[in-house]
């Protein structure tokens, strides 16, 4: 970086520094940080958002605001991710982690800074773009935490890792990605590892946390059913697939009713079924496409074996020779994203303690929606928490409660979070878990 630009970075650094230091309160230092800087951080990440593996913009602009309080940033981690490294004495390594990508959706809200994007892809495809699941919520918050954390570093020991994250929305990779480019070996294995979301269905500013999956495993699966053509007014002289795979998709059912406990969460679902041309002819093949969720190992092994033992079997039960047979290929998954249950009851007594009201004890998950985080701390273990902050103002949620306009979900063109809860809540429950795990040493 040019001296003309890392000297006022230094300033701007600095006069944040004093500010925390003076006011004193963390609440009150990242609200005056918020107002006076992050807000419009904010806004030019919703107005600028990116695709997957394509974000080199805002990883920049991450990594520029990140060395001007001080953090080594070493970019092109993965591709387009970041990795920022603040060290300040002996102690445990942390890192919180923040997806940057949005989605290919065409913005539809109408506020001053909604986004007009419009980008290539990887695949060198273009598409409108718009941060419609909150990845802009995270990107500002984690640099708000840097922020903040730089500024208070007589308040913990220790060495501080943010990452900025790639693709988490296409095709869940980018967390791989990094893990692949050996994260941990260049940078260190953490002893602790943060991530949040920002959720449409809970209060803005409010937070939760699981003491077990905060995601669920998730995998795509292909059955692919051959059938031997012939007329449709002749049914004898083929081997029907739409009606192959029409028993199976009814007898998948029954994995999750009759396989696992009535307590045991678990979906498989079929999405996709592909089959024939013409109504009056029998096809030669049919293909169904499902999605498949389990919140720990044993539940998806016992998923994806039933998939397989019921596709094949109905098969054959339906005259499918055994040279033949109906085909089950897993094209893609993702471990569970699960929180080690000690470090989730640590944090979520420490939140209690520090946030008051804005924690919510008693969440309860709802859904099964996957996330690529475990893939950093899955191999080798790292306990982790994977945490929520609320993105929707409570009068929102009263209204929909109440028979009014319904919420708009994360993905929709018209999803919206409310800044000014949802980013500062983000930075003060990080920083307050932060300082928790990396606690002052009595050599400093």
């Amino acid at each position: 970086m040019r001296l003309s630009k890392i000297i006022p970075a230094l300033l701007a650094g600095a006069a944040f520094s004093l500010g925390a230091a003076a006011d004193g309160g963390l609440k009150q230092s990242v609200a005056a940080d918020y107002t006076g800087h992050l807000a419009d951080l904010y806004k030019h990440f919703h107005s600028h958002p990116e695709l997957s593996f394509v974000e080199t913009k805002t990883a920049a602009r991450i990594a520029e605001e990140l060395r001007a309080v001080g953090f080594e940033v070493t970019e092109g981690v993965g591709r387009t991710g970041i990795v920022a490294i603040l060290k300040n004495g002996d102690g445990p390594m942390v890192a919180m982690r923040a997806d940057m990508d949005g989605l290919p959706v065409k913005e539809l809200v109408d506020i001053p800074y909604a986004s007009n994007a419009v980008q290539v892809n990887d695949d060198g495809q273009e598409f409108p773009v718009m941060h419609a699941c909150g990845h802009d919520v995270h990107i500002t918050s984690l640099v708000g935490t840097g922020r903040a954390m730089a500024a208070r570093r007589d308040e913990w020991s220790g060495t501080l890792m943010l990452i900025g994250q790639p693709a988490e929305e296409w095709k869940v990779s980018g967390a791989k990605a990094m893990k692949d480019d050996n994260i941990w070996e260049r940078f260190g294995t953490p002893d602790y590892a943060l991530a949040f979301h920002v959720a449409a269905g809970l209060e803005a500013g409010v937070v939760v946390a699981s003491e077990g999956a905060a995601y669920s495993a998730v995998d795509s699966v292909d059955i692919i059913v051959p059938g031997v053509g012939a007329h449709g007014a002749s049914p004898h002289k083929g081997i029907d697939p739409v009606v192959i795979g029409s028993q199976i998709v009814v007898n998948l059912q029954t994995i999750t009713s009759r396989t696992l406990s009535p307590r045991e969460p678990g979906v498989v679902t079929v999405g996709v079924f592909k089959a024939g041309n013409k109504r009056n002819v029998i096809g030669e093949e049919a293909r169904l496409e499902l999605t498949v969720r389990s919140d720990s190992k044993e539940t998806r092994k016992k998923l994806l074996d039933g998939i397989r033992r019921i596709a094949v079997n109905t098969g054959e039960a339906m005259g499918l020779p055994a040279d033949n047979p109906v085909r089950v290929e897993v094209v893609g998954g993702i471990p569970v994203t699960a929180n080690d249950p000690a470090l989730a009851r640590r944090l979520k007594a420490v939140w209690a303690e520090e946030l008051g009201d804005r924690f919510n004890p008693d969440f309860a998950r709802d859904g099964m929606g996957g996330e690529d985080f475990a893939f950093f701390t899955e191999n080798p273990y790292i306990p982790s928490v994977y945490f929520q902050v609320g993105g929707t103002p409570k009068a929102d949620l009263e209204a929909e409660q109440n028979g009014g306009k319904p919420v708009p979900s994360h993905h929709s063109p018209i999803f919206y979070v409310s800044p000014d809860e949802a980013v500062p809540s983000g930075v003060e429950a990080t920083v307050v878990a932060l300082k928790d795990l990396m606690p002052v040493t009595s050599g400093r």
